[in-house]
């Protein structure tokens, strides 16, 4: 969340970030209860402070005087009590309407109100052209015997499918591949749950705004995470970090899940947008430091596209408009891969800074060089998701006799398998 201080002495900033992300919040409400939980604060101080004084007097006092003023502390006291009650009151509406107000954007974010008006930035690579008819990656993953969506529907439902064969050692290969380049980059390797309590979804900003696209589970009070992110940025919460440990740099493979409640319409088809899958996902604690945090969103950047080079898929980079950011997001850049059966360059990755804003929440922090104690900045970025990117390379790389050609990349993950055949 934003410091409060934040939100009062550059409110018109938050209201025209909150305007510019399309993001509904109460910044009236809010200044009128903060003012009020500023002034129920004093007033149990002060009353805290004049209970002590008078107790401390009692000694002095005759024992008639003494009587007197003991009934008179006991006044003061319920008079406490009540305005304690009123502050816990208070505080908790206080609270409810600073996790509605987004973090402020960054001056380089684009107007906009959905993800067709983000800015392109750069663009790596070019469609190739086919000379026959192309297959999507539903049709030759079923000609394949790679992907099976009807037996993963009768097991679990819609938008659930199964990847067998060549099609689960090409997911796997991928994943891989993106986690070993992680580590060579110096990241730290982590096993992480994928069950986490409300306070990381809310922690990491996902709580509240997000439940509807969250798989929880009520016995236990726990959530199936839709990305490594979460529990990787709360690993260190409620900690004072020291100034040497950082940047913390962590990569995490986990299963993900999301509802996608809302989605609809060509997202439906096979591996687009699904229920489960896989990620590999890179998160950066940092020093309180602007300059800092811009220069690690592009390296975070560059991981990513790193392992879409190695793969010789063509990808854009693009600028994220207001309307498409979420609510934490300082800045996002996505990395968009270019999917011949869509037609267009899709969303495969999405890399975001957020200066303090999920570091508050978490009340994750450090001791700076003299010895202040400040909260850390975070990032995060995709480093690969699968099967979504299975749909380039199937599409990519599908030769005209049906089979698919596997990237150089990926084959020592394959046991140098070259080429899936129809019948193979």
């Amino acid at each position: 969340m934003l410091d409060i201080k934040t939100v009062r002495d550059r409110l018109d900033d938050v209201r025209a970030g909150a305007a510019l992300k399309r993001i509904s919040c109460d910044l009236d409400a809010l200044v009128d209860v903060d003012e009020q939980r500023r002034q129920l604060i004093r007033a149990v101080e002060d009353a805290k402070a004049e209970q002590r004084r008078r107790s401390k007097a009692l000694g002095t006092l005759s024992p008639e005087e003494r009587q007197a003023e003991v009934a008179a502390l006991g006044q003061l006291k319920a008079t406490m009590k009540a305005e304690e009650a009123r502050l816990d009151e208070v505080l908790e509406r206080w609270h409810g309407l600073m996790l509605t107000v987004p973090n402020i954007p960054a001056a380089e974010v684009p107007a906009g109100a959905t993800d067709a008006e983000n800015v392109e930035l750069r663009r790596v690579g070019e469609p190739t052209p086919f000379s026959f008819e192309p297959k999507d990656h539903v049709e030759l993953g079923q000609s394949l015997g790679l992907l099976d969506i009807e037996r993963g529907v009768k097991l679990s439902g819609t938008r659930f499918y199964v990847l067998r064969g060549a099609g689960a050692l090409l997911h796997r290969a991928v994943l891989s591949l993106a986690f070993d380049h992680m580590v060579a980059q110096g990241f730290v390797p982590m096993e992480v749950p994928v069950l986490v309590r409300d306070p990381a979804m809310v922690g990491t900003a996902y709580f509240p705004g997000g439940e509807e696209q969250a798989y929880r589970l009520d016995r236990d009070q726990l959530n199936l995470v839709g990305t490594a992110e979460v529990p990787l940025t709360s690993f260190r919460s409620e900690e004072i970090l020291d100034l040497e440990e950082l940047p913390l740099r962590m990569v995490a493979q986990s299963a993900c899940f999301r509802r996608e409640a809302g989605a609809g319409g060509k997202d439906t088809r096979g591996l687009y947008r699904i229920h489960q899958f896989q990620k590999v996902e890179q998160v950066v604690v940092l020093p309180a430091d602007e300059e800092a945090s811009r220069v690690e969103h592009e390296a975070i950047v560059g991981h990513a596209e790193a392992v879409l080079q190695k793969l010789e898929l063509p990808y854009r980079v693009v600028n994220v408009c207001g309307g498409d950011l979420g609510v934490p997001q300082v800045q996002k850049f996505d990395i968009e891969t270019w999917m011949p059966s869509r037609g267009a360059f899709c969303e495969t990755h999405s890399a975001s800074r957020f200066h303090d804003f999920q570091a508050r929440r978490l009340n994750l922090r450090y001791r700076d060089e003299n010895g202040r104690i400040r909260f850390c900045y975070t990032l995060n970025n995709t480093v690969v998701a699968s099967p979504r990117v299975l749909i380039p390379i199937l599409e990519i790389y599908q030769q005209a006799d049906g089979s698919v050609v596997v990237p150089t990349a990926l084959r020592p993950y394959m046991g140098g398998l070259q080429v899936i055949e129809p019948g193979a």
